[in-house]
């Protein structure tokens, strides 16, 4: 668990608080609502499931103490807003939304709530509150797009788990990797003697493998480990640089799935031409760097031609505060579904 502080803010009136639950952690912000410097706390462990889904009194017995911790800090006596974004809200979060706003509003005051999907969130961080779509991609990859305005709505695709797809995500990656790897080790065509090699330095005997990775309840997060081993062996072996150019596709063909239309800044007869939609790329997958940032950006320009290319801005957490702010200015533009983002009170 880890503690930093910023310096702006401290001892300023009204605070947005920011959570970012995912498969990596939980990570707490807590910044002023007019701006400034956040203050944060993470943690390594995430936030296990139930019958119910996500744990919702696990995630509020860790969340709580470090958010009375970064109040504290700040000389804030509560929160103005809250977003909570976390990976299955969508579909895991029904103990979350039943259990959090009467607490969340009871032990920090909080006046606003938003629950949201780690995507939207990363849509945020990457993007705020413009047009377009974002690739988050880690364990797993989803796209998420809007073309926001009164029509505007959550365009999704992937995001559905190792088993049903993250094409081109960590463990897709990873298991193209070993699976290569494996090919090598009994001799079959399209093998990778480089990735045996590799899988053997990290994991010990290629025949052991399925021993070591079949009774693991964190299969995905071990089979993404080996993902930039795959990245590592890329730029000298055909195989490994295949296996890249394949999830390229697939994170192309996300976003192209999930972009919104090009928008046009106005909507009268005078209205001028449509503008190309923002996509940004975001997540850890991307920090393998230019052996897969590469082919992505060419499937993008491939399969997105009307798209223009952009940096994200920030990370899940900064667009959980983002949302919290907007809260508190009544200014929150991304669409409120009541499945990627709910808007709560």
């Amino acid at each position: 668990m880890s503690l930093r502080t910023g310096t702006a803010g401290r001892g300023r009136a009204g605070a947005v608080l920011g959570v970012d639950s995912g498969g990596s952690g939980l990570r707490v912000a807590l910044a002023p609502a007019a701006g400034g410097s956040p203050l944060t706390w993470s943690s390594p462990v995430p936030v296990g499931t139930g019958g119910r889904g996500i744990d919702a009194p696990e995630l509020l017995d860790r969340v709580l103490p470090a958010a009375r911790r970064l109040l504290h800090e700040a000389g804030s006596p509560g929160c103005d807003a809250v977003c909570v974004g976390a990976a299955g809200m969508a579909t895991l979060g029904n103990d979350l939304h039943a259990v959090l706003p009467g607490v969340l509003r009871a032990e920090l005051g909080a006046r606003r709530l938003a629950l949201a999907s780690d995507a939207v969130t990363a849509y945020a961080g990457a993007l705020g509150q413009r047009p377009g779509v974002v690739v988050a991609a880690g364990t797993g990859v989803i796209a998420l797009g809007t073309a926001l305005g009164p029509e505007g709505r959550w365009r999704r695709a992937d995001g559905w788990g190792h088993l049903l797809g993250d094409c081109g995500g960590g463990a897709w990656i990873g298991r193209a990797g070993l699976e290569a790897a494996m090919r090598a080790f009994d001799g079959r065509a399209g093998g990778s003697p480089a990735l045996l090699a590799r899988l053997e330095a990290v994991l010990g005997p290629a025949c052991g493998l399925p021993g070591k990775l079949y009774p693991r309840p964190d299969r995905p997060a071990v089979l993404a480990s080996f993902a930039p081993e795959v990245g590592r062996c890329a730029p000298d072996d055909p195989v490994a640089a295949g296996i890249l150019r394949e999830a390229a596709r697939h994170i192309a063909a996300s976003a192209a799935a999930a972009c919104p239309p090009a928008t046009s800044p106005d909507a009268g007869p005078a209205a001028g031409p449509a503008a190309a939609p923002e996509v940004a790329l975001t997540g850890g997958l991307f920090r393998m760097g230019e052996p897969l940032l590469s082919p992505v950006q060419e499937e993008l320009q491939m399969q997105l031609p009307q798209a223009r290319m952009t940096t994200a801005q920030g990370d899940p957490l900064a667009g959980a505060l983002r949302v919290a702010t907007a809260l508190t200015e009544d200014s929150l533009a991304l669409p409120v579904d009541g499945a990627l983002l709910r808007v709560v009170c």
